[in-house]
């Protein structure tokens, strides 16, 4: 006869479904991508631990995630050592819009290379795969196009936007000597312009800028002529990259581009904006932001290659999807406003 005083486990057919699961850190975890990557991984069986100090990451990302028994949120700044036992780290700490970024540039960079240094640290001494979440922005305003992870970049030291440009580059040095040096499993790709849900709406990036002005009516602001180019990745398409990536055989470290390479202009990507949401907006035009490149669009070969990714959402379904996402915000918004 068992001792009632024993407590006995309640056992969960579910749970050998989840034998192989893996403990994984998410830093930057509430933000735009780092929520719909803590999605993805539990959807996959995983434990996942999001840090995220919230200075642009939002609690609202995570909303659909905290009844998860497998998932853990922490409040932590990654400029910090943080003490836990995983086995993968995805690096995603760090702002990623010029408003954000500009808005404390030293700490930006004590993100991008302190947050470096504490994660390897980290991945050190337990032994994890890492990936570092790095950027187009280390090629700075491109002399080569479409851009190729061998291009070095052509980026102002000391620009308004190195603080995040130089900060992203150190980091990934500092991978590369942390894998040369300590053996450590890095993963590194560069990321290239991403959209989609759970995109702040204030955050300064041009298709939450011109989906939230064109749902208001009000002039859409393009800077410099409009003749600049972007290569926009919808969300689940760059998710799925990166779990590639780090799911990779471990001498694939990269750096490897994880983009669209559909290219077109700002001034297309407006009007596009204003003819999927019915908009009576107009165009206004401002002077172009120091050191903003004239062209952006990346080279996926070795993306194709070697992780048999690429891209699968076309521009007009995934920008369908994201002014759906901001619609209800502002109506929300609105309904907020009319109950005061």
């Amino acid at each position: 006869m068992s001792d009632p005083k024993i407590p006995r486990g309640e056992f969960d057919p579910d749970d050998l479904l989840h034998l192989s699961a893996k403990r994984i850190l998410v830093t930057g975890g509430a933000g735009f991508l780092g929520s719909h990557l803590c999605a993805a991984l539990l959807k996959q069986g995983h434990e996942v631990l999001c840090a995220d100090n919230f200075f642009t990451g939002r609690r609202g990302n995570l909303r659909h995630l905290l009844g998860n028994p497998r998932f853990e949120v922490m409040r932590h700044d990654v400029t910090f050592p943080l003490y836990a036992e995983v086995d993968e780290i995805y690096n995603l700490a760090c702002p990623a819009s010029p408003f954000h970024y500009q808005h404390d540039p030293v700490q930006t960079t004590k993100t991008a290379v302190h947050g470096a240094i504490n994660m390897l640290g980290l991945a050190k001494r337990v032994g994890a795969r890492i990936l570092q979440a790095s950027t187009s922005e280390i090629y700075g305003d491109p002399q080569v196009h479409p851009q190729t992870e061998d291009y070095v970049g052509y980026v102002n030291p000391i620009g308004k936007r190195s603080c995040y440009d130089e900060g992203k580059r150190c980091a990934e040095t500092l991978f590369f000597d942390y894998h040369r040096q300590h053996g450590i499993e890095i993963k590194v790709a560069r990321i290239f312009n991403t959209y989609g849900p759970n995109m702040h709406p204030d955050d300064g990036r041009v298709v939450s800028n011109f989906i939230m002005q064109a749902l208001a009516g009000e002039p859409i602001t393009i800077y410099g002529k409009g003749d600049q180019t972007r290569s926009f990745c919808f969300v689940s398409d760059l998710i799925d990259g990166l779990m590639r990536l780090m799911g990779s055989p471990s001498e694939v470290t990269g750096p490897i581009n994880l983009g669209n390479p559909v290219e077109l202009s700002i001034r297309q990507l407006a009007e596009t904006i204003i003819r999927m949401t019915g908009s009576t907006s107009k165009l206004v035009f401002e002077t172009l932001p120091q050191d903003d490149p004239i062209k952006r669009q990346p080279d996926i070969t070795r993306a194709r290659n070697l992780l048999d990714w690429t891209p699968k959402v076309q521009l007009e379904e995934g920008l369908e999807t994201t002014i759906e996402y901001f619609s209800k915000i502002v109506a929300a918004t609105q309904g907020a406003a009319e109950r005061k």
